[in-house]
């Protein structure tokens, strides 16, 4: 049930639009506090010959299950990771489609615990995390958003 596109930055590592060596990925409100991705790495993110780097997939990960926030609460909701643990389950191979997931468990005050996973082309989940997102102060923000970040959905 993929509604709507999330806004993208201009030079975020993962969804920046300009920035030259990040991923570019865009991600897709997927039901209540629910997001997903569609991505297939390149040779630049490899790890072992033909297979992805879990650095990358790691990062994927901690991008993802954010913005899982961002799909109820507003496209202004910024948390930052304050604890993040992945579980590496199977290689991912490059140059293959897989799906990125992110869901929040549960939202008390400023925190979030969030859960995501990469599921390969045959659904079998390659890698699992879990994290602890805390809110990003509103000061910083504005601050944030106020500069020439280019938050807006990109076609």
């Amino acid at each position: 049930m993929c509604d709507s596109q999330q806004p993208s930055a201009k030079w975020c590592f993962v969804c920046g639009v300009e920035n030259p060596c990040g991923l570019k990925i865009r991600f897709f409100d997927d039901g209540h506090h629910r997001v997903l991705a569609r991505v297939t790495l390149g040779d630049e993110y490899q790890s072992y010959p033909g297979v992805a780097h879990g650095g990358i997939l790691a990062t994927i990960l901690d991008e993802t299950m954010g913005r899982a926030v961002l799909a109820d609460d507003g496209p202004e909701r910024f948390m930052f990771t304050a604890r993040l643990e992945t579980r590496f389950r199977r290689p991912v191979p490059l140059h293959r489609e897989f799906i990125a997931r992110g869901q929040v468990e549960s939202i008390r005050g400023r925190t979030a615990q969030v859960s995501g996973q990469i599921e390969l082309a045959d659904g079998a989940v390659a890698v699992e995390a879990s994290a602890t997102l805390v809110d990003i102060p509103s000061e910083q923000v504005e601050m944030m958003l106020a500069q020439d970040v280019g938050w807006q959905v990109y076609p």
